[in-house]
């Protein structure tokens, strides 16, 4: 006779979980977190006027749109359905759900900051080796490649990196754009 775990949906938390007990230490959606808890949101706080209700805070939206864009996820209303659905979503909202409207228009609003301060999310990762670049595709090419670890990379190199992370970002934000026109 075989055993089985008990499927019990209905019995109740003694404590409420630990939204840190969510998710495993290495998670991207951790890294994002800590990542935008030091970037200086100043003016981007700066711009709330305090009127009608409590605004989300703009490190939860980014930290939101940021991890979305690095999964593929682009639509607002997606992100929004995420919050209800993935685990590491909740975790970024903190347990909230800012709706659709909210994130887009927090996108439109701050675009050109934050272009700048994905960029920062960006250089930062590839600092820490966490980011690749580009696109993956695999046709048998072989490449003879020198993957010196000590060789450095010239002023012009760093900010050629730094307008191709640019442009990366900006193709982000278009195809975020365009998720929310079209759905």
């Amino acid at each position: 006779m075989a055993h089985f775990l008990d499927a019990d949906r209905k019995t109740d938390y003694l404590l409420p979980p630990s939204m840190d007990d969510w998710l495993p230490e290495g998670h991207l959606a951790r890294f994002i977190v800590e990542v935008i808890d030091q970037l200086d949101l100043s003016l981007l706080v700066q711009q709330y006027a305090g009127r009608g209700h409590k605004a989300y805070h703009p490190a939860t939206l980014l930290a939101i749109l940021v991890y979305g864009y690095a999964n593929g996820v682009f639509s607002s209303r997606k992100l929004e359905q995420a919050t209800y659905d993935s685990v590491a979503f909740r975790y970024l909202a903190a347990g909230s759900h800012p709706d659709h409207d909210t994130l887009a228009t927090f996108r439109r609003r701050f675009l050109g900051e934050l272009q700048g301060l994905f960029v920062q999310v960006l250089e930062l990762a590839q600092e820490m080796k966490l980011l690749k670049i580009g696109r993956v595709c695999l046709d048998g090419t072989k490449i003879h490649a020198n993957a010196s670890k000590h060789q450095a990379l010239s002023h012009g190199h760093i900010e050629q990196m730094e307008r191709h992370l640019q442009a990366e970002v900006q193709e982000l934000f278009a195809l975020a754009e365009q998720a929310d026109q079209s759905g």
